[in-house]
């Protein structure tokens, strides 16, 4: 007999934050806007792998790392609808990460152009680690303020979930062979 597969889940809307009137102004706004940036700095990193794994002809990684993209494009979008911004105003930088990167971006140093959809999601499911982390650390900060707080907490909850979402994402698809980096004909450089 065979076993019936479970429904795939969606991805939740996340809930409104805010009850009553939005906070325009001071620690809440100033962390929305770091999120934010956090948000569309993802977006825009997977839409670059997108971009190199098209070039690389690897359309199955591409299309992949645009669905990641457009995930995090929606969270930007969210916090501009929940904030009522018609754009993000001015980046503030208070609660600024340790690196380069936001910590829900990957360096571009992490694609390889022979990369299967399972070093994708391995790929997400760091910036998600990293997120979470990161978020979870503002929360429990003595500094932080009580509205922040809360609203670092939620989010770190999210990305827990986005975590889930993730690692059951991996198992649905094939983990690759140990040498999948080995091109028998690598692309070389003229100068």
């Amino acid at each position: 007999m065979k076993e019936k597969r479970k429904p795939r889940q969606r991805v939740k809307e996340p809930r409104q934050r805010m009850k009553g009137p939005r906070q325009r102004g001071g620690a809440y706004a100033e962390f929305m806007a770091q999120a934010y940036t956090m948000e569309i700095e993802a977006s825009q990193r997977y839409t670059e792998f997108a971009d190199q794994m098209e070039v690389h002809n690897n359309p199955e990684v591409a299309q992949l790392f645009r669905k990641l993209a457009s995930i995090e494009g929606l969270h930007a979008k969210q916090i501009l609808d929940e904030m009522g911004w018609p754009q993000m105003p001015e980046p503030t930088y208070a609660l600024q990460w340790a690196g380069e990167e936001p910590p829900e971006s990957a360096p571009v140093t992490e694609v390889h152009y022979l990369m299967q959809p399972w070093h994708a999601l391995e790929l997400a499911l760091s910036n998600e680690q990293r997120a979470e982390k990161f978020l979870a650390g503002i929360a429990r900060a003595a500094k932080t303020p009580a509205v922040v707080k809360k609203l670092a907490a939620e989010m770190a909850a999210e990305e827990s979930e986005h975590i889930r979402l993730i690692r059951d994402w991996m198992k649905r698809v094939p983990k690759p062979d140990r040498d999948w980096s080995r091109d028998p004909d690598p692309p070389h450089l003229d100068d």
